[in-house]
């Protein structure tokens, strides 16, 4: 799954957010940076390039995903870590961010208030998180390829994870809650660029979670069929460029 993410979905989906939260992270000027929910190492590759004099340290709750990323990105300090229960010292760093992992904290609340703890006082929080699923085309036409594929009972992650955290003033009521005052709060579209509709497709199919829902479903190469067929007429066969909605969030601690 990490490698499939990587190649098919980093350089199409990720890495314009990952540009921008860059440039928000390198004006901070930080010197210890946190980062969440790292993946592959995208935010981190960017992070150190953009901040050399800065000790980055990466962290995701999956094994598999700290293990590659540790290989893409391997001048930040990688540990496998749950965002619930963050294995830092109090006021460890002057920097937290996350790039569209928030989302998947089973209670986003507790995630916050340890990301409190760990920064100093006055510490940054900076995170996106993804807008509704019809604001990111690449999603909203593979949502409609599942359901294609599976008329009854079709895969509803990318509805209900992704996407399922898309209400800003929900977000800011959590902040709030565990003890951040929001400072900025930014609505982002950016372009995403893939060479094909058929490479989005595997990406989606065989990088994400959703892998798991098609397998227990059915047959994977019928089902990539239909979702490849459903993405194209609503995207072209590509190369494709379309629109994605992020909510960008920088807090205080």
């Amino acid at each position: 799954m990490p490698a499939a993410y990587e190649r098919y979905l980093v350089p199409a989906v990720f890495r314009p957010f990952a540009e921008d939260l860059t440039v928000k992270a390198a004006a901070l000027r930080p010197r210890r940076i946190l980062e969440l929910a790292a993946g592959t190492g995208v935010l981190t590759s960017t992070l150190l390039a953009a901040t050399p004099s800065s000790e980055v340290t990466a962290t995701d709750l999956n094994e598999a995903m700290v293990a590659f990323g540790s290989a893409q990105a391997p001048g930040a300090t990688w540990r496998q870590a749950d965002a619930q229960r963050l294995p830092f010292a109090d006021g460890r760093f002057d920097l937290v961010v996350c790039q569209f992992g928030v989302m998947f904290f089973p209670d986003r609340v507790a995630a916050f208030t340890e990301v409190r703890r760990v920064l100093v006082a006055g510490g940054r929080f900076l995170f996106n998180t993804w807008g509704p699923l019809g604001t990111h085309a690449f999603e909203a036409a593979l949502q409609a390829g599942l359901e294609r594929a599976f008329p009854v009972d079709p895969p509803r992650f990318f509805p209900t994870v992704p996407h399922g955290y898309a209400d800003p003033a929900s977000v800011a009521t959590d902040l709030t809650a565990a003890g951040f005052t929001v400072e900025e709060e930014q609505e982002l579209t950016l372009q995403g660029r893939a060479p094909s509709t058929a490479d989005l497709a595997i990406g989606y199919l065989t990088g994400t979670p959703v892998r798991g829902a098609v397998e227990e479903r059915g047959d994977g190469p019928t089902v990539r069929a239909t979702v490849t067929a459903e993405m194209t007429a609503r995207l072209g066969p590509g190369p494709v460029t379309a629109p994605m909605t992020a909510y960008v969030f920088r807090a205080v601690a």
